[in-house]
């Protein structure tokens, strides 16, 4: 299965931190005054060397642009300077395919699991590049299991089960390797108060009762790593249980001297599995102090006898320092703890790379079994880790592991469910060389990664020193430009520091002996205007006393030259096909001719695309409407009668004036007009020739208007809506007329029955 590796690295300074937060082209922003300065400021910046490429009042730094913008700009392809990164591979071993029947009988420095195993990477700031490695955890890798056993007295019984476990171990991890060895220490706590008693009788014996229990100690390391599973159980058996008076126990002490003491454990370059084996928490930095001890922990070997001899000096170690430490020594840790103290501990493995946590039962009865699990849970992920990198050089992974699962980010970092067999293929200005390191977490094997940076261009190295194309050879002629030598300044290196008066070059800077220098739009440097640089790159000042720009022509349509043509020096230099100070006058006629053929009509000329009509009768974008004028047949009767039959108004100019039409004389004609089924009319003349009867027709029937819905509808509903509203008003008036009716009749039979009471 594969992971893939994606490697980003960017050179970078203290100028380029300006850059990154600028806007427009950042590298003209940049400021760049030799090619070395540009290619750094961005992997898109190149540097025109060619020596003629800049204009009157443009600065050095004009040279370092964008790539697209030195190519508008005329600068030849070969003339721009742009290195670019590299990748070589300089050791590239193939993965080893080891047998578990030993048939090979590789040791295990001669096998690999990664690949390639160096490679040397040239870095132009900005760019990536992206290199490929592969790792494959090999079949039968050696392994070395150190078991770190907490010895106070509530682990007792414990201690009864592991008496047996080198043997049982032996067996269990032949499945996995044939070349396992295993090795056993015991820690207890500091011995100072508070953490044991220090009366005599208790540093002999720390237990209470009857228990006979050995003298209290911090680390002891008691049998060196072997693959004798019987030594094993002879000399834990002969261990003994002491006691300390708190419950968190020293074992930081003892992980510490594990890691660092590689010649006394007898660790080998493979596979390092530490078990911690406790019922209790533990102490860390700072604890030391409550027994008087304040120096921290040098993170050294101080084993003498096999005994840890400088606990009661040196602090317990913080738990970044042991990380640091099991990760220098790639040692993965399995933390074999009771069910009442895995929240802490699976806490602390959050906090070390390539660590598991196990649930140890309360004798230790399933130490074998958690350990192959733990085991199996550590293997099947593999973690690349890099070390640091130098400033400016960035890293980031990109994974693809097993059954084609992606991850980026941290997540690109790491595979997890590899097998055995499987196969990982992981994607993956300082003038001094740089190496960084990339390697599996908890393997010994690593990729070494040769760092050289670009720092400058190729046409830096073909400068000529003291050269007579920079003023009297006070500089360097490199990448097109003259580089000053010390003290001297100009584009040509034509002024020194120390003996120039300003007043005298900012004379050379006033145009026509003005007031303001380089027009107010640059610097005198050296009697020689520089112009500035706007804050939109494409927009440029020029000239000798930068007089000139690109952006103050006239505008059309709010567009610099109306979009057809360029603004140089302030005056628009229009497109073929437009003119006008704005270029915003069209030189094509197409939009100007008629459906005859004619431009305008015949009545008008096209200015910038548009009908002028010379006659103020007619109007409209050909010039074809003329709202006064009489009808078709009254515009040309003079025309048709002086040419028909020589009189008429016209009789005497009808050359002159009447040659525009083309006259046919016809036979007599007929009209006719009738109308169909459909209440059309259609027009038609008759006409006999040559005994052929010809007909014309015009196109279009002659229909009347149909009705116009709307008002028809909205005529009806306003009726209905006015019928109902009056028969309403009529039912209305009834029903007053009728209540006054009776209410009169009401009123006067009241009277009549008042009377006759």
């Amino acid at each position: 299965m594969a992971l893939w590796l994606l490697l980003i690295a960017t050179l970078s300074s203290v100028l380029c931190g300006s850059w990154a937060q600028q806007e427009g082209s950042i590298c003209i922003k940049a400021n760049a005054q030799s090619c070395g300065e540009c290619i750094q400021v961005a992997e898109t910046c190149g540097w025109c060397a060619d020596e003629n490429f800049l204009t009157v009042g443009e600065s050095k730094s004009a040279r370092c642009d964008d790539l697209e913008s030195l190519k508008k700009r005329n600068c030849a392809v070969t003339k721009i300077e742009n290195p670019r990164g590299s990748i070589n591979i300089d050791k590239n071993n193939p993965v080893t395919n080891r047998k578990k029947d030993g048939s090979d009988k590789l040791k295990p420095e001669q096998i690999t699991q990664i690949q390639p195993q160096k490679l040397t990477l040239t870095l132009r700031s900005g760019e990536p590049q992206t290199f490929e490695l592969k790792f494959k955890r090999a079949e039968d890798y050696p392994i070395d299991l150190y078991y770190l056993m907490d010895l106070s007295f509530s682990m007792k019984d414990d201690l009864e089960n592991v008496k047996n476990l080198g043997t049982d171990l032996m067996k269990e991890m032949q499945e996995i390797t044939s070349d396992f060895r295993i090795g056993f220490g015991s820690f207890v706590e500091k011995t100072v108060m508070p953490y044991i008693s220090t009366t005599p009788a208790r540093l002999i014996n720390p237990c209470t009762g009857n228990q006979n229990c050995t003298s209290p100690f911090s680390y002891k390391n008691v049998l060196k790593l072997t693959d004798k599973g019987d030594e094993f159980n002879r000399l834990v058996s002969q261990q003994q249980i002491s006691g300390n008076l708190d419950s968190p126990e020293g074992g930081f002490d003892a992980i510490m001297q594990v890691a660092v003491c590689e010649n006394q454990i007898g660790w080998r370059n493979v596979t390092r599995l530490l078990v911690f084996s406790t019922d209790a928490g533990f102490h860390f930095a700072g604890d030391g102090k409550l027994g008087g001890i304040v120096l921290p922990n040098d993170g050294r070997c101080h084993l003498e006898n096999n005994m840890y001899t400088m606990s009661h000096y040196y602090d317990y170690p913080s738990i970044a320092h042991l990380v640091q430490k099991l990760s220098d020594n790639n040692i993965q840790t399995i933390f074999a703890v009771t069910e009442e103290f895995q929240p802490v501990y699976k806490e602390l493995k959050n906090l070390i790379p390539k660590s598991a946590v196990g649930t140890l039962s309360s004798n230790s009865s399933n130490v074998i079994k958690l350990i192959i699990d733990a085991y199996n849970s550590l293997s099947s992920e593999v973690i690349l880790e890099n070390n640091r990198l130098p400033e400016g050089v960035s890293i980031t992974y990109k994974s693809i592991c097993k059954n084609g699962v992606e991850g980026t980010g941290e997540n690109g970092r790491k595979c997890s469910n590899i097998s055995i067999g499987d196969e990982v293929d992981p994607f993956c200005c300082n003038l001094f060389t740089e190496v960084i390191k990339i390697k599996p977490q908890g393997f010994t094997e690593e990729v070494q990664i040769v760092l050289n940076f670009i720092c400058d261009c190729q046409c830096a190295t073909k400068g000529e020193p003291n050269s007579d194309k920079c003023y009297e050879g006070n500089g360097t002629f490199e990448c097109g430009a003259c580089k000053c030598n010390e003290g001297r300044i100009g584009r040509l290196c034509e002024c020194s520091k120390d003996e120039v008066r300003t007043e005298d070059l900012d004379a050379n800077c006033r145009k026509d002996n003005g007031t303001d220098i380089c027009s107010n739009n640059g610097d005198c440097v050296c009697g020689t205007c520089e112009c500035k640089k706007r804050e939109n790159p494409a927009e440029i000042y020029s000239g000798k006393y930068c007089e000139c720009d690109n952006f103050n022509c006239d505008r059309s349509n709010n567009k610099l030259c109306g979009g057809h043509g360029r603004c140089e020096c302030r005056k628009c230099i229009c497109d073929a096909n437009y003119t006008g100070s704005a270029c915003d006058c069209s030189l094509e006629t197409s939009t100007c001719l008629a459906k005859n053929g004619q431009i305008c009509n015949g009545r008008g000329t096209c200015e910038c695309g548009l009908c002028k009509c010379t006659n103020p009768k007619f109007q409209g974008p050909t010039c074809e409407i003329c709202p006064t004028c009489p009808g078709v047949c009254a515009e040309h009767k003079d025309c048709v009668q002086c040419r028909a039959f020589e009189a008429g108004e016209k009789k005497d100019t009808c050359k002159r004036d009447c040659s525009y039409f083309h006259l046919i004389k016809v036979f007599p004609l007929t009209h006719c007009k009738e109308r169909d089924a459909n209440d059309c009319w259609f027009y038609y003349t008759y006409a006999i020739r040559n005994d052929t009867k010809e007909v014309y027709v015009m196109e279009h029937l002659d229909c009347p208007a149909g009705p116009d819905i709307i008002p028809i509808v909205a005529g009806v509903v306003a009726g209905i809506v006015l019928i109902g509203l009056a028969l309403l008003l009529i039912w209305k008036l009834l029903m007053i007329i009728h209540d006054r009716r009776e209410f009169a009749k009401f009123e006067k039979e009241k009277m009549n029955a008042n009377t006759f009471s």
